[in-house]
């Protein structure tokens, strides 16, 4: 499998000066899902999800470009590349879109 990005990754430091999303999200009620991470899973709560990737809330640190995989309830396990990273959020880009 080759997880691929389309567009810069952009540190969060950095105001975002314009929306570049296509898709809709969707911001669940409270859910959880799991993240695994350099061979470690653990809960974090999901704030949103679109058809290609997802926002979570994680006490881990993890770093932009690094590999994870994301356990999503009704979707099962879907891997991605961590984005950007600012106060404990996590954008991951999906490595292919939900179907």
């Amino acid at each position: 499998m080759k997880l691929r990005l389309e567009g810069a990754m952009i540190p969060r430091s950095v105001k975002r000066m314009f929306d570049q999303r296509h898709e809709e999200r969707v911001t669940p009620t409270r859910e959880t899902a799991v993240l695994t991470a350099r061979g470690k899973a653990g809960p974090v709560q999901l704030v949103n999800l679109s058809q290609s990737g997802a926002m979570v809330v994680s006490p881990d640190m993890l770093h932009i470009g690094e590999r994870v995989r994301l356990q999503l309830l009704e979707r099962g396990d879907v891997p991605g590349q961590v984005r950007w990273i600012k106060d404990g959020r996590i954008g991951i880009h999906f490595a292919s879109p939900l179907g």
